[in-house]
């Protein structure tokens, strides 16, 4: 691996277009993608700067030492699975059926979101993160390492190597992170759980829509990770 190295990125909506810029202020290379084709993402580019640049979801899967999928779940078949092999694959996805219709698995709580992209990229090393905190709140609170108000998200995958890189990633892009477990237990942030989306407000009794944000550490995130309960 070089030097300069770089995130590759299925996926530039709101979540993928904050990690990029993270990304390109922490000195990565960006490489993104969507479904709509490149020539849509012109704008996003210009403003990243020379870092950046945009491509096909396999290309950015190709180019990407580590590569975040942010995009709808429903989605989840169509990453490339080729260019991932081997890849660290950073999922944000959440399960909302009134957009990405029933998932009988997931309704029965059989399987997690991730250990569905999972067995789309078997030879892939996915890794849970991102996923449980809102966009505005993800944007508001990154801090540089070793700052006392860092925020914790947590993690979750089946491979200790894959949850160190991802967690090497995340803290150049301002974050610190709490390993959660496996792909199976990450259902403990997924939606509607105490360390989804809630954690991070900093009024949590109104959790309005200007709610500026405020950090959660280590222990506030395991102990919302440990009161998640499944019906």
């Amino acid at each position: 691996m070089s030097d300069q190295r770089t995130l590759g990125i299925i996926g530039s909506g709101n979540i993928g277009g904050a990690i990029a810029r993270f990304a390109v202020n922490a000195g990565l290379n960006v490489v993104l993608s969507n479904s709509r084709g490149p020539d849509t993402l012109a704008g996003l580019v210009k403003e990243l700067g020379p870092l950046a640049r945009a491509a096909t979801p396999a290309e950015a899967g190709a180019a990407g030492d580590w590569v975040v999928v942010s995009i709808p779940l429903k989605h989840h078949h169509q990453v490339p699975v080729a260019p991932l092999a081997g890849k660290v694959v950073l999922d944000t996805t959440n399960y909302y059926p009134e957009r990405d219709g029933s998932i009988p698995e997931l309704d029965a709580e059989q399987v997690t979101t991730s250990e569905l992209l999972q067995r789309h990229l078997p030879d892939s090393k996915v890794v849970k993160a991102f996923n449980n905190i809102w966009v505005n709140h993800l944007v508001a609170l990154a801090r540089p390492s070793g700052a006392p108000d860092r925020t914790v998200l947590p993690i979750a995958g089946d491979s200790a190597e894959a949850k160190a890189a991802a967690s090497e990633l995340i803290d150049l892009l301002g974050y610190d992170t709490y390993d959660a477990g496996t792909l199976a237990e990450s259902w403990r942030f997924q939606r509607d759980t105490p360390a989804y989306v809630g954690v991070y407000f900093k009024n949590q009794q109104e959790m309005t829509g200007d709610d500026p944000g405020g950090p959660a550490n280590a222990e506030q995130i395991r102990t919302a990770l440990a009161a998640a309960r499944r019906p």
